[in-house]
């Protein structure tokens, strides 16, 4: 009852509050980002859901869009805007992904939505991350984020998507609003974010 229906009226409600309450920072960034990143306020980017089917995340843009000579991305450290670093240490690059959350394209709590470029480097039990919806905060989230190695990582998201429950997801909120403020996990060693998911072999 709890997966079918319950937790979809939580969502709605959650991120309809959620966007009332922090609209003043909405309003506040959407002022400042467009100085350090040359106009842009928000990041758009396809991202797989529930049952892989492909939508567009919204998040604050904490990035340039710097390249190298030949045109490709520098790295993320690079990119990373000062405004940006602040933004993401309190996680407010996620905030827009309550439009998400609204529109039913993910939940609060679920798999961090990644890459559509990973699809095909995930074995059949790591794909199972997809029976669910995508969230802004899970429980990978609440214990290491992007501390933790990918392995580590989809065990995480297997054991969520088997144990979701009322109460579950109340503990990683309830975590979440803890590691936002001690700022733990932001990044993994040796990098601004993640790095890239090469798949199972490497």
């Amino acid at each position: 009852m709890y997966k079918k229906a319950i937790k979809r009226l939580l969502d709605f409600g959650l991120a309809s509050f959620g966007l009332i309450l922090a609209s003043p920072i909405f309003i506040i960034l959407i002022i400042c980002l467009p100085f350090l990143n040359k106009g842009a306020v928000f990041f758009t980017q396809n991202r797989p859901g529930k049952g892989s089917k492909i939508f567009k995340v919204i998040k604050f843009k904490t990035m340039t869009d710097e390249t190298d000579i030949g045109g490709k991305l520098l790295p993320d450290e690079y990119r990373l805007t000062l405004l940006g670093k602040f933004v993401r240490k309190l996680s407010l690059d996620e905030l827009p992904q309550l439009l998400n959350v609204l529109k039913g394209d993910m939940s609060i709590v679920g798999p961090r939505p990644l890459l559509t470029e990973y699809l095909p480097l995930y074995s059949s039990e790591q794909r199972r991350r997809h029976n669910v919806r995508p969230g802004i905060t899970g429980w990978a989230q609440v214990n290491g984020r992007n501390a933790i190695s990918w392995e580590e990582k989809f065990k995480l998201d297997i054991w969520y998507v088997d144990n979701q429950s009322f109460l579950l997801d109340f503990k990683i909120l309830f975590l979440t609003v803890l590691k936002v403020i001690k700022k733990e996990g932001i990044s993994s060693n040796g990098h601004a974010t993640m790095p890239f998911f090469k798949g199972n072999n490497e």
